[in-house]
Formats: C-alpha cells, sequence, structure tokens
C-alpha cells in the first residue's frame, strides 16, 4: 500500500465535512491537521461521531472535535521501534515529525510490517579458533555456539532479514562443515548463502579479498559472527550512503572508571588532581560498512586487520566515518558474556 500522506492534511480552520470527506476518501482513515507545517491535531471518524453525538454541525471547524494531543513520533525511529509504539498503544497510524515539530510523514502499522528487500551482500566473519571459550569450541565454532535456543549465526542471519537483507557471505576457517551443513545454501532460511574458506587466517580485512568479483555494487555490510546485537543494519548503511562514505566503522562508547585520585603533572610538580575520574572512549564495535571500490583493490590473500584497512584507507584519501551505535552489542567472546548472552537473549525480541 502506497501511502500519499499529503492528501489527508487539513487546516483547523476547515469544515467536519470536508475532514469527514478526507477520512472517507483516503484508506489512511485520519485527517491531520496542520497550521504552519507543525501538525496541531488529529480526527479520526470516531472523533466525528462523537461531535455529532454532542451536537456539534458538521459545517464548524475539525478545531471543536479534533484531538489536540495526538500521538507522533521523531522521524529519526526506526522501524522498529514505531511499531513497537503503535502496538503498545494500540495505535494503526503514527505521524513523523522533525526536530522542530513540523510534520514530515505518516506511518501505518501495516508499514511497519512490510520489509524492503535491499541488494547489499552481507559479509559474516565466522571462521575463528573460540580458544577463550573451550571446551564449548572443542567441536563447534564460535558462531554456531547456541544461545537462547539456536545458534548465534543464526540469530545474527534472522536480524539482518527482519531489515531486508538477503545475500550471505559466511567466510569460513575453523570446523567449516559444521557452518555448511547447518545452513547450506540458505534456502531452507529464506536467504542466498555462499561461503568462502581461508586456508590460513587473513584477518577481517584480508577475508574480503577471498569475495568474489561478482558482488553487487551496492556497499557491503561486514560483521564478526560472534556478535549479539539488535542493530538497526539499515540505519548503519543508510548513514553510510548519505554521507558518501566509502568505509564506516561501527563503535561504541566505553568507560573506564579509575576508582583512585588522578594525579597530572610536569616532572615533580602537581598540575591537577582529578578524583575517581571516567574516561570515555569510542570502542570498534566489529560491524563495518565498505564500499565495493574498496572490496575490490585489496590484494588477493593478504593478511590484513579491518583497523589497518581503516588506516590505509584514510592515507590514500579514502572518506572514512564512525558511527555510533546506542543499541544491545555483546561481543561473546569470554564465558562470562556467554552466560550474559543466555540471559539477554530473552529481552531483545531476536
Amino acid at each position: 500500500m502506497t501511502i500519499n500522506w499529503q492528501k489527508v492534511v487539513i487546516e483547523s480552520s476547515a469544515s467536519i465535512k470536508n475532514a469527514l470527506k478526507v477520512i472517507d476518501k483516503e484508506a489512511l482513515r485520519v485527517a491531520l491537521v496542520v497550521d504552519n507545517d507543525k501538525l496541531i491535531g488529529m480526527v479520526t471518524d470516531g472523533d466525528v461521531r462523537r461531535g455529532i453525538l454532542q451536537g456539534i454541525e458538521l459545517s464548524a471547524t475539525v478545531s471543536q472535535i479534533m484531538n489536540t494531543n495526538p500521538i507522533s513520533a521523531n522521524v529519526s525511529l526506526s522501524s522498529h521501534d514505531l511499531k513497537a509504539l503503535m502496538q503498545s498503544r494500540k495505535i494503526l497510524s503514527l505521524p513523523l515529525v522533525d526536530d522542530e515539530g513540523k510534520l514530515v510523514g505518516l506511518k501505518t502499522l501495516y508499514d511497519t510490517l512490510i520489509i524492503e528487500k535491499r541488494e547489499n551482500p552481507i559479509f559474516i566473519m565466522a571462521g575463528g579458533f573460540g580458544t577463550r571459550l573451550k571446551p564449548l569450541t572443542d567441536n563447534c565454532p564460535k558462531p554456531m555456539l547456541k544461545v537462547g535456543g539456536k545458534p548465534m549465526l543464526e540469530t545474527l542471519i534472522n536480524n539482518f532479514k527482519n531489515h531486508g537483507f538477503y545475500k550471505f557471505y559466511i567466510s569460513t576457517h575453523y570446523l567449516p562443515e559444521v557452518i555448511m551443513n547447518y545452513f547450506g545454501d540458505g534456502s531452507d532460511f529464506d536467504v542466498e548463502i555462499a561461503y568462502v574458506h581461508e586456508e590460513e587466517p587473513l584477518g577481517t580485512g584480508g577475508a574480503l579479498s577471498l569475495l568474489p568479483n561478482t558482488l553487487p555494487k551496492e556497499p557491503l555490510i561486514m560483521i564478526n559472527g560472534d556478535i549479539l546485537t539488535n542493530v538497526d543494519f539499515g540505519k548503519v548503511l543508510d548513514f553510510h550512503i548519505k554521507q558518501n562514505s566509502d568505509a564506516t566503522m561501527c563503535v561504541r562508547d566505553y568507560e573506564i572508571k579509575v576508582p583512585f585520585g588522578v594525579i597530572e603533572g610536569e616532572g615533580h610538580e602537581i598540575t591537577a588532581l582529578v578524583e575517581k575520574p571516567t574516561y570515555r572512549y569510542f570502542v570498534n564495535a566489529g560491524i563495518y560498512v565498505i564500499s565495493n571500490d574498496i572490496v575490490a583493490s585489496l590484494p588477493n590473500n593478504k593478511h590484513l586487520d579491518m583497523p589497518t584497512l581503516f588506516e590505509i584507507k584514510k592515507r590514500e584519501g579514502f572518506k572514512t566515518l564512525k558511527f555510533p551505535i546506542h543499541e544491545y552489542w555483546l561481543d561473546v567472546g569470554r564465558h562470562d558474556d556467554f552466560e550474559k548472552a543466555q540471559i539477554d537473549i530473552h529481552a531483545l525480541g531476536l
């Protein structure tokens, strides 16, 4: 269903009769009242019925019956968040406004249930040994360890599916047959999966060189296969495209709290005393968006880590950006992380 939300916009001076015509004519079953581009009210057929029961004439203005405090949402919210808001409030449509309160769109619950397919390939790194998780990984690749009853890799693929992605490449090295036997070509999971095998570990950047030269022109999303997250990958990709970035690295805000007073100085002289300071840094989240040109430029079978790749491409004049993520994110690398994931998975809706 294509929505032309501008057709349901009326002014506060419009009559109730005109509002009713708009509501009946358009499939959205609502009229949005706007003055000076700002949303000031909403009218449904229920509002009209209640007005009539109160003796208000159809020739009166909609300002007499409209909901003057309609539920709206900032346009920056993801489809997942919009759906959750509409479901929690039991509403079928939600006006979208910008930071200044100006009406910029209308989202329906039906829209949030439709997933637009994206042609961007997804490259998942799943070849690590998982040494820190032994003995769990003695006979199982780390991404195939079960969290919430299914392999982490399956949860990751499903999350990408929820954002419209369906083309996957999986890099393997340690026990590749476990992964390939489980997922096959992806048809049982309604996706397409191809595999690239590292004979020797090439690092996160080096593995990119194993991808076929028939990749789509669209930017590629790369992610470590041992990450549990509900990041909106579509939003990350949209940022990369809008900013004309060549390589985008997702980063996390990381705090280090020092439990002591920190002394700053020069030589023997004290220049400052900071009591129990907190230092904040951005750390690599293991999620990247890489342009097709960069993938094509990599030498074959050469070991290369992603931070090094970013440094090299920045020196070469490519545009490299960071994208802070604030959603849930967990690198399942140690036993306590694995135990935490078993608890967190039930609250994530994954």
